[in-house]
């Protein structure tokens, strides 16, 4: 059937149509890294031969009846299009054998591409730039899981389902409900707000009534974690989606940076949300009483502050924080997954300690360091292991400060 998608012409020496060949021979054409487009290709064999042309990519597909027989796959040298040349000693033609598979892959290079090579100066730049947009991004996860730990002593180990609550409902209204990302992304914001309010309501403020201890807590937020992490994979399955416009094209003229559209958007809308946040923290009066309740509930609850009124806005914060850091979580990797929060739970926890236990502005500063360390780690380090980097670091600054950066030392006794 995919040889069929090809359109080749052919001509056997039998009746066999091209759609009913089972065996696929494919490869590309390419000269000095760019396809070559319009080139003929030809397959040979005992009682068979077909040719075909090279689409837009330099790709070709070619059917053949059966994959016992060794078939000679040939580039016509005189269809190459102006201006592509081949070396003097370049061969033509290819001896094709298949393996187990019904598809042999052949690919005829006429000229190597260029090797281009980065300074370790652009590398470094490249990378802080990326380390600051994950950092940023981060941070709005990482500032709601510092209030909620702050108002309550909570270490709430489903934040991380919070973030993807706010990846999947963007998909939801963007590609199930083609809505633009633009409507989404408010839609969204309230969406998760709302999912922060309804958890509280319906969890968190009865077991506070009951008495629960921190511990107690925890335990009952990794189940909830694990609950909705499997509730999102019966939803959509272990696939990854994207969003839309997740591959835009790279903004030219930057030199060593490669910073797309939706990169610059998503630093510009980070800043300016923890920007209003900090506003809301410093200057308004739900804000200070929210700092008077992370500071010491039992005094600000004898200074008339409501303090589960505020620990009830504390939860909607983060939970508003966390869907959008979602989003935007979803166009830097980029891709939507039903686990997606999970992978970077370990680090938003890293970011709150090292900025702090329950200082919001901690978490920031926490968060800064720690995407700033993943991305440039990656100079020295494998890609695989660079969250590894940053979990080393925070140990050996904790070694220095236990409190964090911004912390307080707790008194013993």
């Amino acid at each position: 059937m995919l040889f069929a998608l090809a359109a080749p012409s052919v001509a056997t020496t039998d009746d066999t149509a091209p759609e009913d060949l089972p065996y696929t021979i494919q490869g590309n054409v390419r000269t000095g890294g760019q396809p070559v487009v319009g080139a003929t290709v030809t397959v040979t064999g005992p009682g068979y031969n077909a040719e075909t042309t090279t689409q837009d990519n330099g790709s070709f597909r070619l059917g053949v009846p059966n994959k016992d027989d060794t078939w000679t796959l040939e580039l016509v040298s005189g269809s190459l299009p102006a201006g592509v040349e081949a070396p003097s000693d370049f061969s033509f033609t290819r001896e094709v054998t298949f393996g187990r598979t019904h598809t042999a892959t052949w690919n005829f290079t006429l000229t190597a591409a260029e090797r281009t090579t980065t300074s370790f100066a652009d590398q470094f730049l490249a990378r802080v730039v990326n380390g600051l947009n994950f950092g940023l991004m981060l941070a709005l996860a990482a500032i709601g899981l510092s209030l909620v730990f702050g108002t309550t002593g909570l270490s709430n180990f489903a934040h991380g389902e919070m973030v993807t609550f706010g990846a999947l409902v963007a998909l939801l209204l963007t590609v199930g409900l083609d809505m633009s990302i633009w409507i989404a992304l408010p839609v969204t914001v309230i969406a998760s707000a709302a999912f922060g309010w309804g958890m509280d309501a319906g969890l968190w403020r009865p077991l506070r009534r009951k008495g629960l201890g921190t511990v107690q807590l925890m335990i009952v937020s990794i189940g909830l974690s694990l609950a909705l992490r499997y509730i999102f994979q019966m939803l959509i399955g272990g696939r990854t989606q994207q969003l839309p416009g997740a591959a835009p094209a790279l903004i030219p003229g930057l030199g060593p940076i490669r910073l797309s559209v939706t990169d610059l958007l998503s630093m510009s809308l980070s800043l300016v949300v923890i920007l209003i946040f900090a506003w809301w923290l410093m200057r308004t009066r739900i804000g200070r009483a929210t700092r008077a309740v992370s500071d010491n509930p039992s005094l600000a609850a004898a200074s008339g502050i409501d303090v589960d009124a505020v620990v009830r806005v504390v939860w909607i914060v983060a939970a508003a924080l966390a869907g959008l850091s979602g989003v935007l979580w979803a166009y830097f990797r980029p891709g939507i997954k039903w686990d997606m929060g999970t992978s970077i739970l370990l680090l938003i926890f890293a970011a709150v300690t090292l900025g702090g236990l329950g200082t919001a502005f901690g978490a920031l500063i926490g968060s800064l360091i720690v995407g700033l360390l993943v991305e440039v780690s990656t100079l020295w380090i494998p890609s695989d292991l660079k969250y590894v980097g940053a979990l080393v670091v925070l140990i050996v600054v904790l070694l220095f400060r236990p409190q964090g950066i911004l912390g307080r030392r707790e008194r013993i006794g």
